[in-house]
């Protein structure tokens, strides 16, 4: 489906949280990480507009949550992931863009964990 979905924009974010879903975070520290991301969306204005991922939100959110064993969780699964893309060219292409720099790919996990917080706010 991520292939067929490349025409639509940027996969590296869902590659990245789909790569990160075994991330260890404390339920209260990610909670609280995702607020503070969103209350710096709402600063900024309509903090359900569209975000990207070189949003000032997502670079604190991904500040706050980076640890080396997260980053190392992350390519991890980013890495399994590039194991089952073969004959995916899309797909293939953005996993080796974030294998090839770990910051982007950390960033793109937070930018995919912060839509993810935005998603569960529009439907409360």
């Amino acid at each position: 489906m991520l292939e067929e979905s490349s025409d639509d924009g940027d996969l590296r974010p869902g590659l990245a949280f789909l790569a990160g879903h075994e991330i260890a975070f404390e339920p209260a520290e990610l909670n609280a990480a995702r607020r503070r991301a969103m209350f710096l969306l709402a600063a900024g204005g309509d903090p359900h507009r569209e975000i990207e991922l070189g949003d000032r939100a997502v670079d604190v959110l991904a500040d706050e949550l980076d640890r080396p064993d997260r980053r190392a969780e992350l390519v991890r699964g980013l890495e399994s992931l590039q194991r089952m893309a073969e004959g995916l060219p899309d797909v293939s292409r953005a996993l080796s863009d974030l294998l090839d720099d770990d910051s982007i790919a950390w960033r793109a996990y937070a930018y995919a964990a912060l839509v993810e917080a935005l998603s569960w706010s529009a439907e409360a």
